[in-house]
């Protein structure tokens, strides 16, 4: 599974160009990183897609020495989760 960085997003895309996985984040404070949407298509539902978009996320962060918070529900159970 190959995503695609942006400054504020990372992503997949079907064999159409379609968006079938995505989640957000934005800066909201100097180095205060908000994970505010996470969506995953429901062809890839249960197979751990959407970790590995909030992993992913993690460590582009976390490379910039970011602090992560989440209003994204999904986000905010998985950085509780792997203590975050």
């Amino acid at each position: 599974m190959e995503f695609i960085k942006e400054d504020e997003r990372t992503y997949l895309k079907d064999a159409n160009g379609k968006v079938i996985a995505e989640i957000k984040f934005k800066e909201i404070e100097n180095g205060i990183f908000d994970i505010y949407h996470t969506f995953v298509d429901e062809s890839l539902r249960g197979k751990g897609v959407a970790s590995s978009l909030v992993q992913e996320v993690v460590k582009q962060i976390q490379s910039k020495n970011g602090k992560i918070i989440a209003s994204c529900s999904y986000a905010k159970k998985w950085l509780e989760h792997n203590k975050l």
